[in-house]
């Protein structure tokens, strides 16, 4: 938790600074009170005391209350808006780093608790910050001037003051023994139930489809059920908190009243008013203890949650990404978009085995290299490695020249167009998602979109639309096809204009009719981009200027469509599903 605040701005900082100032002087005027009490009831109770002197010495204890809420006022102020502060900063903190993460950081943190982690977790933070600022701070203050105060009055009230303390700080311990490992539970159950939510929202089809509304409701009502017997379990151990320390400050307040009754009873008359007048001081300045232990109470209740949700916000901000932007980078080679792979392996982490082994291949500016092999061959795998979403285990991966571990990632990325396997759009207009991230300031843009569009063979469906290029896209794509957000996809690439394109088996939701007429627009495209096509059909890559052939990770055949149905057995079977004998023959 500590560490977490080291994130707090110089602004912040400061207010920290006149917050702490504030709380000082609140707790000074706070315990002005009672002496000022102590002379009222002296006055009271003296001979020939004037009614102006009580006045006054009213008026003193009025100004001290004022003062005191005041200070309140602005400590809460102030204590918000760092809390606000702290909050924003993690926010960005966290979405930022996580902005850097490859794909082996996502996996094993998971999506689910990243936006656990940058939500709710944070929360917690800025809940323990707004109120324990002021709790943690006073607290302690409060309780040891108090206890000054007091000592020496009488060796009675602060033995009863300190078993009270005592009885108190026994009850907190025991307490927060049992409940920090169940708070730490719940942060990790959170995750849990939100990661099951979100596959219920994101596979609705398929739940739908498969009947499967009961299972999911298990699978969450389980979910649910342990997180709510978590909670029940902890808030229970906490709700004993509230009604201990009321049982505390009655029993403190109950002993000082009885002592004080006894000591006044067995002392002579001149020695009792000033008896009483302690006793009144004594019995408020053990209740400013007490109510030191109340406020950390608060804190209490917040700060385990709290620590275990600063502990996982900043490991997600401490990871290290797996690919990074190196210390330096040399000047940036022209940009040609010639790419070669010399000897690459590669291994998940935690795999037995490589998922790429040895692979060397090599695509020359404007040519188009297809990628072909069985589910589980590699093939995404190895495409990933080009704009650095995984580092190769071994070998090296050359763009221009240039190893991709020596440029930064912005610049290398900017020379790629990539389409996954699965087509995202983004919440918001056709042209917005085209022109992905966003250049509309560039005059140039809407014909850079219009352009893509129409390479992608989508026009047709665009134009139809009421809104046309403006029309509104669902977060997913979802009011589209997934032909039409496959062809959106490609268009995105295309509107970059980049020196190397990228297609992850991007074509499988096209028709044969529109993916031939969307490679023909690929290839009268001026100038022509490299082409890394990933694929499962033969049709769509076997005018490709070079298949490369993978199986079990390993290159197993190179070469043209023709070449490779007379010297590939792996590339023969895949075509001989594919294809029929007559369409073999005149290949």
């Amino acid at each position: 938790m500590i560490t977490a605040l080291s994130y707090l701005s110089r602004r912040e900082r400061g207010m920290v600074a006149l917050t702490l100032v504030l709380i000082v002087v609140q707790v000074w005027l706070d315990l002005l009170l009672p002496d000022y009490m102590s002379r009222i009831t002296t006055l009271v109770q003296t001979e020939g005391s004037q009614m102006s002197e009580v006045l006054t010495q009213g008026g003193w204890m009025l100004a001290c209350a004022l003062g005191s809420m005041a200070s309140s006022v602005v400590v809460g102020y102030l204590a918000a808006h760092v809390a606000a502060g702290l909050a924003r900063t993690l926010r960005t903190a966290v979405f930022e780093h996580s902005l850097g993460f490859s794909t082996a950081e996502v996996s094993r943190f998971t999506a689910a608790s990243l936006i656990n982690r940058a939500t709710n977790d944070i929360t917690q933070i800025q809940n323990v910050v707004a109120m324990g600022l002021q709790a943690v701070v006073k607290a302690p203050i409060l309780a040891v001037w108090a206890v000054l105060k007091v000592a020496g009055k009488s060796w009675q009230w602060s033995a009863a003051t300190a078993v009270a303390v005592l009885v108190l700080c026994i009850m907190l311990t025991v307490i927060l023994t049992v409940a920090v490992p169940r708070f730490r539970r719940i942060q990790g159950l959170t995750d849990v139930l939100n990661r099951v939510t979100r596959e219920h929202l994101t596979g609705i089809r398929v739940v739908r489809a498969y009947n499967a509304e009961a299972y999911q409701e298990a699978a969450f009502g389980r979910a649910n059920d342990d997180i709510t017997r978590t909670n029940l379990t902890a808030n229970r151990v906490m709700a004993v908190m509230n009604p201990g320390m009321s049982l505390i400050s009655a029993g403190l307040t109950l002993s000082v009243y009885t002592i004080g009754a006894h000591l006044i009873n067995d002392a002579g008359q001149p020695e009792r008013l000033g008896l009483f007048a302690d006793m009144v001081v004594f019995s408020n300045y053990a209740m400013q203890v007490i109510m030191a232990f109340m406020l950390l109470t608060m804190v209490f209740i917040l700060l385990p949650r709290a620590q275990v949700a600063a502990t996982r916000v900043l490991e997600v901000i401490k990871t290290v990404p797996a690919v990074a932007d190196p210390a330096s980078t040399a000047a940036p080679p022209a940009r040609s978009g010639t790419i070669v792979l010399e000897k690459v392996s590669f291994r998940y982490p935690g795999a037995a085995a490589d998922a790429l082994t040895d692979v060397s291949l090599s695509a020359a500016p404007g040519q188009t290299v297809a990628i072909i092999g069985a589910t589980g061959a590699g093939k995404t795998t190895l495409v990933d490695l080009v704009p650095r979403f995984q580092d190769a285990t071994s070998g090296r991966v050359l763009v221009d020249g240039v190893d991709v571990r020596d440029y930064s990632l912005e610049d290398l990325r900017s020379r790629i167009g990539y389409v996954p396997q699965r087509s995202y759009l983004f919440a918001g207009t056709i042209a917005s998602n085209v022109d992905y991230p966003g250049q509309g300031a560039d005059p140039q843009a809407r014909e850079r979109v219009v352009r893509a569009v129409a390479t992608a063979q989508s026009t047709d469906f665009v134009e139809a639309k009421e809104d046309g290029y403006d029309a509104e896209v669902t977060q997913g794509g979802t009011n589209l096809s997934g032909g039409q957000r496959q062809r959106l996809s490609i268009a995105r690439a295309l509107a970059a204009e980049p020196e190397i394109l990228i297609f992850d088996d991007s074509f499988s939701a096209l028709d044969y009719a529109t993916d031939r007429a969307l490679r023909q627009a690929l290839a009268q495209r001026s100038p022509r981009a490299t082409t890394l096509v990933v694929a499962q059909r033969i049709g769509t890559i076997r005018h490709a200027d070079r298949i490369v052939v993978l199986e079990a990770g390993r290159v197993v055949g190179q070469g043209t469509h023709d070449e490779l149905l007379e010297t590939c057995p792996t590339y023969q079977a895949i075509a001989r599903s594919q294809l029929t004998e007559e369409e073999l023959r005149h290949a």
